[in-house]
């Protein structure tokens, strides 16, 4: 069977698209995402996306599968990309705003005038049974708790956005040894559905530099659930306010989790890097 692909990247973090308006099930097996996503037998990617019909009266949703098959509950630079992906498939009907219906629920990205994509998501959940962590009790918020993590004990502060997230801060985020530390977070005992881990250096109270391991599919270039759960973990943990711009290895996003409304805003790009059939 061919499938026909778009793949778009969010900051370096990249995406299969595929076009599964017609079926409410993903055309592609979690084995076959895998095979897809290889960067040297495969296109390529951080994961597959799949555009699906709607539910629950949304335009439509969204599912992925990792690199390593694994299915997570939401992707912040993924859902950019499908944002951008559903503009192209609807050409000139294409809408500015969508309801997008995830694992972690209804997602909202907005295309700006500059082509930016602002994405709502939503309300963060900050308890431990909601992310969930053994780290405190499951009505407890999780802030600076130490964690034995490779030998050393480690300050976290954990924040689901929807997906769930370890976060840590570190005086110089380019000396973490990312591919020996963050399998070790991403499986320890205390994340009973594993987790993503960003290492967090805070240059001021607005601009913060982070390198992240994601669940299932390690080191990225990019995380956005990473960089909005960063920057509610700062406020909590008060190390920034509550509007920064974080610095990724594969450029930066603007987030702000909302005084008003007490939702997290992600801004960033998102772009087409080539389309065929595999």
């Amino acid at each position: 069977m061919a499938i026909k692909f778009t793949k778009y990247q969010g900051l370096g973090n990249d995406f299969i698209l595929v076009d599964n308006r017609l079926n409410p099930e993903p055309v592609v097996t979690p084995e076959q995402a895998v095979k897809m996503c290889d960067r040297h037998f495969g296109i390529g990617a951080d994961g597959v996306i799949f555009a699906l019909p709607g539910e629950n009266g949304s335009d439509y949703t969204m599912r992925i599968f990792n690199s390593d098959g694994s299915e997570p509950e939401m992707c912040g630079n993924g859902i950019r990309c499908l944002a951008a992906f559903l503009v192209d498939l609807e050409g000139g009907n294409s809408k500015s705003k969508y309801h997008i219906n995830t694992l972690a629920g209804e997602i909202i990205p907005e295309i700006m005038p500059d082509g930016q994509i602002k994405v709502d998501m939503g309300f963060p959940r900050l308890l431990a049974g909601e992310i969930p962590t053994t780290l405190a009790l499951k009505d407890e918020k999780v802030v600076n708790r130490p964690l034995e993590v490779a030998g050393k004990s480690w300050d976290v502060t954990c924040v689901s956005m929807g997906n769930p997230h370890c976060i840590t801060f570190v005086d110089d985020v380019a000396a973490i040894e990312l591919e020996k530390i963050g399998p070790q977070f991403e499986t320890h005992s205390a994340f009973p559905q594993k987790t993503n881990t960003e290492f967090i250096q805070v240059v001021s109270s607005d601009y913060v530099k982070m390198r992240v391991w994601e669940r299932g599919a390690g080191i990225t270039l990019a995380c956005g659930t990473g960089a909005c759960a960063t920057l509610v973990a700062g406020v909590l943990a008060g190390k920034c306010g509550r509007k920064a711009t974080v610095e990724l290895p594969g450029g930066c996003l603007q987030i702000e989790w909302s005084e008003v409304d007490q939702k997290v805003y992600m801004t960033g790009p998102a772009q087409k890097v080539f389309a065929g059939n595999i």
